[in-house]
C-alpha cells in the first residue's frame, strides 16, 4: 500500500477544499469516515467467519474415516457369499 506523507495529504485536502467547497467539506469527510468504518467492520465480520468456517472443516484423519467404510464393505462381502 502506498504511504501517504504530510505534503500528499495537504495537496488532497487542498483539492478537496477547491471540488467540494468549504461548507461541504465536513460532511464528506464525515462520510468517508463512516464508509471507512463501514467497511472495517464488514472485513472483521468476514474474517471472523472464515475463521469459523475453517475451525469447523478440518479433515478427518483417514482411520477414523476409513472405519465405517471398512466396515460395510465387510458387511456385503458376507451377504454376497451366503
Amino acid at each position: 500500500m502506498p504511504h501517504i506523507g504530510f505534503g500528499e495529504l495537504i495537496v488532497i485536502l487542498v483539492i478537496a477544499l477547491i471540488v467540494f467547497g468549504p461548507g461541504k467539506l465536513p460532511s464528506v469527510g464525515g462520510a468517508i469516515g463512516k464508509a471507512f468504518s463501514e467497511f472495517r467492520k464488514a472485513s472483521k465480520e468476514l474474517t471472523g467467519e472464515a475463521a469459523v468456517s475453517t475451525a469447523t472443516n478440518e479433515p478427518v484423519p483417514i482411520q477414523a474415516a476409513s472405519v465405517p467404510v471398512q466396515a460395510a464393505v465387510t458387511q456385503e462381502t458376507n451377504e454376497v457369499k451366503s
